[in-house]
């Protein structure tokens, strides 16, 4: 079963909430980890994680805390997972040099990267902004939100 890890979620749901939160200028790592429950020590290690890539601002000070680096349509989901996961892959199998032994006879390491490269490029096209709730969208009124997933091979 493919699976986000869960600092992948926690990370993905910190932004979101700063998203949906742009009147208050930073948060810091316990508010956000306060909102959604999340273990404070594990979700400041990501954030840290998230700022070092240049997806969040950090802000030192009594006031500090942490805010989107862009603007929330500008950051997508396979930026946030890949700056906390790293590349993800849903076989073992490598596009590079490397190959196993099973190479010459094996029909479904094409096959699998092809769905790979869909389920990255469906992660490239939802944003921050898209995961973020409608009260605190500023999508505009009436607008429908499409569906976030569709995966053809």
């Amino acid at each position: 079963m493919l699976k986000l890890t869960k600092k992948a979620d926690y990370g993905l749901m910190a932004l979101k909430y700063l998203a949906e939160h742009p009147e208050t200028p930073a948060l810091s790592a316990k508010d956000l980890a306060d909102a959604y429950g999340i273990p404070a020590q594990l979700l400041a290690k990501i954030l840290q994680r998230l700022t070092k890539t240049g997806l969040l601002r950090s802000h030192a000070g009594m006031n500090g805390g942490y805010a989107l680096a862009r603007d929330a349509r500008q950051i997508s989901a396979y930026e946030v997972i890949l700056a906390i996961d790293g590349p993800f892959f849903i076989t073992s199998c490598t596009r590079g040099a490397k190959s196993c032994e099973l190479t010459p006879s094996c029909t479904i390491k094409e096959p699998l990267a092809r769905v790979n490269d869909t389920i990255a490029g469906v992660l490239k096209s939802i944003s921050i902004h898209d995961l973020a709730d409608r009260e605190h969208s500023d999508a505009a009124p009436g607008r429908e939100r499409q569906g976030l997933v569709t995966l053809t091979v």
